[in-house]
Order: structure tokens, then sequence, then C-alpha cells
């Protein structure tokens, strides 16, 4: 099979990201083979492959919104063969940690991530722990739901993690993958929307999908937010955020990897504004969210790239160039 290897980290601008020929793994217990048919490219990918994010491995097929179908099982696995799943960034956790045991599998200590600890999607097979791969909805194609099992997941914990209620005015900071399906899910719980985004191209992407204003950092949203959400990796944005919110508000930062917090005034935290992270994805998140995006349904703009330009796709994606979600289409 064909795979897209990460030999040392650099720079997208090098391709840093190296066809290779592999043999096929064989699944063990408790495993899945999947034969790829699209796996989305996202930041983190960019942060594994620039080196941002240090390596865990000498080798590594990055990807982790994959989308395939079961072509073996291992002993022990009661997914059916030939049936349609997705990967997530969690690949596995222990299952027996306090964390686990509260639902909070993101935070267990061993928890291991696809294409980070584990070979990922940039290929035409790979392994699955069996316990966390996801049905697909039928009614989105593969391309479609790729960006779903990340950047849609993960976009879906961040409105939860800042509190958002229906109703709600909420202030989206960067606008790429993750951003444009959240405010879909925003909308649905008629929410009113503000998009901060330096790209002209986004904020008019932002506008198509629904939002009511847009605009860059320099501008101030014409009303306080009540919840806010960055997730540009821009550290630069949490005071303007803040400034932004209420009084009791709460910015959530969705970003696996964050340049800086600036030093601030600590009147922007006052009045009880909450700023707080948010962690991956638990197995909940996910079925939740694949759940809810077939029934309002989400709809994922999506520039689609072969397996042999996943370098290219990357380095479109660090210069902002794609309008809503990269994904591989992958024929093997």
């Amino acid at each position: 099979m064909r795979v897209q290897e990460l030999r040392a980290p650099a720079p997208v601008e090098r391709g840093p990201l190296a066809l290779a020929d592999r043999p096929i793994p064989a699944p063990g217990p408790g495993e899945a083979l999947l034969r790829i048919a699209a796996c989305g490219v996202c930041h983190t990918d960019l942060h594994i492959v620039e080196g941002d994010l240090p390596p865990r491995r000498p080798v590594i097929v990055p990807g982790h919104q994959v989308v395939g179908v079961v072509e073996r099982a291992g002993s022990g696995v009661g997914l059916a063969e030939g049936s349609r799943v997705g990967v997530t960034w969690l690949y596995s956790s222990c299952a027996h940690c306090p964390a686990c045991r509260r639902g909070e599998e993101n935070l267990c200590p061993e928890a291991r991530f696809t294409g980070y600890d584990v070979d990922g999607g940039y290929a035409g097979f790979m392994l699955a722990d069996a316990r966390y791969v996801y049905a697909i909805p039928q009614r989105f194609t593969a391309a479609e739901a790729a960006p779903l099992l990340c950047a849609g997941v993960i976009g879906y914990r961040s409105l939860r993690r800042a509190e958002v209620r229906p109703g709600d005015r909420v202030g989206l900071y960067g606008f790429g993958a993750s951003a444009h399906i959240a405010l879909q899910v925003a909308l649905h719980w008629r929410c009113e929307v503000f998009v901060v985004t330096r790209g002209a191209g986004h904020r008019r992407l932002a506008a198509d999908l629904g939002a009511a204003w847009t605009g860059t950092a320099e501008d101030r949203p014409p009303a306080p937010l009540d919840r806010a959400i960055l997730f540009a990796p821009a550290g630069a944005l949490i005071p303007p955020a803040l400034t932004a919110l209420r009084p009791g508000g709460t910015l959530a930062i969705n970003a696996v990897y964050l340049d800086r917090i600036p030093e601030m005034d600590y009147r922007l935290l006052y009045e009880e504004r909450t700023l707080r992270s948010v962690t991956n994805l638990t197995p909940q998140d996910a079925r939740e969210f694949l759940a809810l995006a077939a029934e309002i349904p989400v709809r994922a703009a999506v520039e689609t790239f072969a397996l042999e330009d996943a370098n290219a796709a990357l380095q479109r994606l660090k210069r902002r160039e794609v309008q809503g979600a990269a994904v591989l289409a992958i024929s093997t």
C-alpha cells in the first residue's frame, strides 16, 4: 500500500512527507483493518509535520480524520466487514483510570493519538482500535464525513466547553475547518454568531453560512458576546476575545498547540469571565456529534487532494488558502 511518511519534521514548504510503499498490516485482537477512502488534513497534522508537537516515533504516517470500510476484523471485534466507519484523533485510552471512568478519556494519561502515536490515515489502509471507531451516517460521502471526525467533533466539544446555550451570542475567532462546522451547530441552536478572521474569503464563507457579523481582530464586535471560541493557534487573539465577552462569559481555546499566552490586564478576566482550554475529544462527543451532524445536516465545505499531494495540501492549509476543510481522497 502507498503511504505518506514523516521521517523528520520540517517546514511544509520543504515537502517533508515522502511517498512510500508498505505491506498491508494484519489486524490483531481487538483491531480492525480499514481500507481508507478519505482522510482530512488538519492543523494538528501541520503541527506534527513541522515539529511544533515533538515527535513520538522516528517515522509516522500522519492523519486522524479517517473514513474507510472495515476490510478485516481481528479476534474479539464485533464490526462487520464492509461497514463504513471513522477514526478520530483519540486512537485509544486505558479505559480504567479515573479520567476514563468519568467519561473523560481525552484526559487519560495513557491516551494514544492517531497519526501521532500510531500510524494514521495518509495511507491506503490503517489499523484501528475497534473500540474507538464510529459509524458514519449514510447521508455523508467519505470526503464530506472526514472533517466531521476532528474539525467537527472538536468544534462541538468547544461549543460545549464554552457553555453555549440556545440563543447565545457566540464569537468564533479564526474560521477554518472546525469553525465553519461549529457555526452551523450554533445556528441550529438558534445562536447569533459573530466571526473574526483575517481572510476575506473566510469572512465571505462565514456570511454565506449564516454569520450575523464578520470582521477582523482589529474590529470590535457590534455587541457583547456571551461565549467565544478561539480556533486560531494565536495567543494574541485572547485579549480581544476577552474584551468582547460580557461579564460572566466564557472563552474556550480550541487548539492542541498555541504559540503563547500574552501578558494582559487582569481586568480582561475580571467580572467572572472564564478562560479554559479544550483538550481533544471523547467517544461520547464523537457519537453525539455525528448524530447531530446528520440531523442538521452539517454542510462541510471540502477541497480534495490526491494522496500524492499531501505536502501541497498542508502548504495551502498553512497559507490559509483552504476554504473549509482539506481532504485527501484516497484510492487503493
